[in-house]
């Protein structure tokens, strides 16, 4: 699956809304453990698409070509480093975020079935389960929670990935922490948090994740033989795409509110403002810039990190 800039989670969790096995609370360690190494094949696979996505969407058109005539400058003028850069940040913050994320979700699938699709139990007494639209709104809830912790991660994670200078002392920031601090120095706690309220819209379309997983789940259930993981695997990695065919245009824009100079050289005090920039410098075609690596991204990334996750989680001892 994708993010980008965001970071997905696993393809292969089982559905928060049912009980966990009495045992699995013995076995947690393996999961945070098997989730470091996920993080690493992901980001391994991933980053180097995020890095092109994010200098097409920042840069006029006369920059770079295409795709992949960034990713060949790159190269040629900075190095393998070169499509790495601000690679820390996400590789850090994503373990908080997978925590938060998929703990957020499960609460509030199980709140919104419990409260409110699904307050009394049947006939039988067994519960009924959440319908897709219970876990599109769980979707979009975990998503807002999420993002007190993405939105600065991917911030300085932007900043890092637009410094085209080969040379680290022509650069602004040397890493993820002197950006950090530097930005905490000068603009303060707002200038962390600078482009949360895009974040917060960009991730309210996680609804269509969740929702359309829920769907390709059952699906693939109904109508092929297809194992458990595989069905995970695919519906995973489907719903990722659909998830960001319907964010992109939000994700253009708030990685140009978030690559704004912060202080008095500001150019968009407001959402709408950077919105009106990308119509006016490319038209339409600017909001869909960078969606290519984006794309293309999602499969490979998704399943190195399922291959990781599995892996590790048979190699660890029970």
């Amino acid at each position: 699956m994708s993010s980008t800039a965001v970071r997905e989670p696993l393809a292969g969790l089982e559905d928060p809304t049912e009980e966990p096995p009495k045992s699995a609370s013995s076995k947690n360690y393996k999961g945070f453990v098997a989730g470091v190494f996920s993080g690493i094949a992901k980001l391994s696979v991933g980053h180097p698409f995020d890095t092109v996505k994010v200098r097409l969407q920042t840069t006029d058109k006369a920059h770079f070509k295409g795709p992949l005539d960034c990713l060949l400058q790159t190269l040629r003028n900075e190095g393998v480093k070169g499509i790495y850069k601000g690679a820390t940040p996400p590789l850090v913050g994503w373990m908080f975020m997978d925590s938060i994320m998929l703990g957020s979700l499960s609460v509030y699938r199980r709140a919104l079935n419990d409260n409110v699709f699904n307050p009394r139990p049947g006939l039988m007494g067994e519960q009924g389960k959440l319908p897709v639209i219970g876990h599109a709104m769980a979707g979009m809830m975990a998503g807002w929670t999420v993002s007190f912790i993405a939105g600065p991660v991917e911030h300085i994670k932007a900043r890092l990935q637009v410094q085209y200078q080969a040379e680290k002392s022509k650069r602004l920031y040397s890493g993820p922490i002197d950006c950090l601090k530097k930005t905490f120095r000068n603009y303060g706690v707002r200038g962390v948090f600078h482009g949360l309220s895009a974040t917060l819209l960009f991730r309210s379309f996680f609804c269509f994740w969740w929702g359309t997983y829920d769907i390709f789940t059952r699906f693939f259930q109904s109508h092929t033989s297809l194992s458990t993981p595989a069905i995970n695997f695919w519906a995973g990695g489907l719903s990722a795409q659909i998830f960001w065919i319907t964010s992109y245009p939000s994700d253009v824009v708030k990685q140009r509110v978030m690559t704004d100079p912060l202080g008095p050289d500001r150019k968009f005090p407001r959402w709408r403002d950077a919105a009106k920039a990308v119509w006016r410098e490319n038209g339409w075609r600017g909001y869909w810039r960078g969606f290519v690596p984006c794309f293309l991204r999602a499969f490979p990334a998704n399943a190195m990190a399922l291959v990781a996750f599995e892996s590790v989680m048979r190699a660890l001892p029970a």
